[in-house]
């Protein structure tokens, strides 16, 4: 691809589940960013609070915890690619969502933002893993109508 292909690519979305593999693919976005002059939207997803079998005020707490930690857990995922696009000079958006459903959540947002292309990590499960665990990236590779690139 030359350089004049990339340069339809002006907005790239950058799912991070705070991971050292994500971190990897997140420097490699921003790096590719700034070669063809994008910016980035970071994107986090937490889980939904799947309720125990607790009633009252337990429930209530262990919602309020759940909230706090997952706000704790996408800042902090958030707060490292923010670094990373700031020392590039890349501009930077972050996004934090709950869901289940990580991959619908990446598409969701590309198309909500009009990124133009996803940039995300693989874990590189294969084989019987990868049939039994699913994988976040093939998922988003199967229904993205945005390019998908990813990073190894």
């Amino acid at each position: 691809m030359s350089r004049g292909d990339t340069a339809m690519y002006k907005h790239i979305l950058l799912p991070t589940d705070g991971s050292e593999l994500s971190e990897r693919a997140a420097r490699e976005g921003v790096r590719f960013a700034k070669s063809i002059n994008a910016r980035i939207t970071a994107l986090h997803t937490t889980p939904v609070f799947n309720a125990p079998e607790l009633s009252g005020h337990a429930v209530y707490d262990r919602i309020l915890e759940h909230k706090e930690l997952s706000n704790q857990k996408a800042q902090e995922a958030l707060s490292a690619v923010e670094r990373i696009a700031r020392d590039a000079d890349v501009a930077f958006t972050a996004v934090h969502r709950v869901s289940d459903n990580p991959w619908e959540v990446i598409i969701s947002v590309a198309q909500e933002q009009g990124c133009d292309l996803i940039f995300m990590a693989s874990h590189g499960r294969r084989g019987i893993n990868a049939l039994l665990m699913g994988s976040e990236t093939n998922k988003v590779l199967i229904h993205s109508k945005a390019p998908v690139l990813v990073c190894r």
